[in-house]
C-alpha cells in the first residue's frame, strides 16, 4: 500500500467534507483521509453514547489504524450542525472531551480536534 493516511471523524454534512479533508492533507502531509461520518460525532464521542454508534465509530477507526496504518485521528464539529444543534462553546467542549476519550482508547495515535466555522474555514481546537 502506498501513501500516508489520517482518520477523520466528522459530521455527515456535505458542507464540511472538503474543508476538513483539505486541511488534514495540507497540515499533516497525508495522501488520504479515511472518513467516518455521523451526525454530530463530537457529541457521540464526548458522551460515549449511544453505545451502538460509539462501537460502530470505533470499529471503523480501528480499520483505518490497523489496515491503512493511520497514526492521526481527527474529530470535529461545525457551525449550524443539524445533528448536534447546540452552541459553538458546547461543541468545542464536546470536541475536547471526544479528544480525551480517543486519546485514552488509542494512545499511540495523534488526536486532533477541528472546528469548522460559519465561513467553512477550519480551525484547530486545543485541549486547553
Amino acid at each position: 500500500m502506498h501513501g500516508k493516511f489520517a482518520t477523520s471523524i466528522h459530521c455527515m454534512d456535505g458542507r464540511v467534507q472538503e474543508p476538513i479533508s483539505k486541511y488534514i492533507r495540507s497540515k499533516f502531509g497525508v495522501d488520504y483521509v479515511d472518513t467516518i461520518t455521523e451526525p454530530g460525532p463530537n457529541k457521540i464521542l464526548a458522551q460515549k453514547s449511544p453505545p451502538g454508534k460509539v462501537k460502530s465509530i470505533r470499529e471503523r477507526i480501528e480499520i483505518s489504524l490497523n489496515k491503512h496504518k493511520s497514526s492521526i485521528i481527527v474529530v470535529s464539529g461545525h457551525y449550524d450542525c443539524a445533528g448536534n444543534p447546540t452552541t459553538m462553546e458546547n461543541q468545542l467542549d464536546q470536541i475536547r472531551k471526544a479528544m480525551g476519550n480517543l486519546s485514552k482508547w488509542y494512545p499511540k495515535a495523534k488526536v486532533i480536534g477541528l472546528w469548522v466555522d460559519q465561513n467553512w474555514k477550519t480551525h484547530e481546537v486545543s485541549l486547553l
